[in-house]
């Protein structure tokens, strides 16, 4: 924010991180390890809006180098622990979507799990800058949740511009190949925070070589 003014938000979600128990889990969203044999040891990644850091963490035991980057200092610290914990190192930073240095052709993989936070105009400068922080060949791995999600109530916002369909996705990441995207609903058991039945839409995106 201006100024040195804390995002509004920060306090929240410092609030949902304060709890012992991690709000997500600590396994990896099941779709992005359903990507693992896409992935291979020495690829850098980054981990968009990380939070607690399950799927940094997981990535960095696959054998990437990952940057990771959030805006709660609550969510770092448990992210930083968690790595810890599994032995890994993750390179974490303090950031928020709309200050983040999205380095051009930097990254070999983005990840970006339930990055739903965004007002239209944010969301489409932080995608512009996802597909900009890829190198030629790299991927693009997104998950969120769709339209559906307003009636299952199961986690995710409530503000429909929030949400993702298929066509949103395939007009926003048109510059890359879209390698794989599927909108489905699926059980979700993801800490506390996303469980029971879901409406998802899942990407998989390839900068041109």
């Amino acid at each position: 924010m201006e100024n040195g003014e804390e995002h509004p938000d920060v306090a929240r979600w410092n609030t949902r991180f304060a709890a012992r128990e991690y709000a997500f889990g600590t396994a990896p969203n099941a779709f992005l390890a359903a990507q693992a044999q896409r992935l291979r040891p020495g690829m850098t990644a980054l981990c968009v809006a990380d939070g607690e850091g399950r799927n940094s963490v997981w990535l960095a035991q696959q054998g990437l180098a990952v940057t990771a980057f959030d805006f709660s200092p609550a969510g770092l610290a448990k992210a930083r622990a968690l790595a810890a914990s599994a032995g890994v190192r993750v390179d974490y930073r303090q950031c928020e979507a709309a200050r983040f240095a999205w380095s051009a052709a930097q990254y070999d993989a983005v990840v970006a799990i339930f990055v739903q936070f965004a007002p239209p105009a944010l969301r489409a400068t932080m995608f512009d800058g996802m597909m900009q922080a890829l190198t030629p060949g790299g991927l693009l791995i997104l998950e969120g949740y769709g339209l559906k999600q307003l009636e299952y109530r199961t986690g995710g916002p409530k503000d429909a511009d929030h949400l993702y369909t298929p066509e949103l996705l395939r007009e926003s990441f048109a510059p890359l190949e879209i390698v794989h995207l599927v909108e489905r609903d699926d059980m979700l058991d993801e800490g506390t925070a996303h469980r029971g039945m879901s409406a998802l839409v899942d990407l998989v995106g390839r900068r041109p070589v």
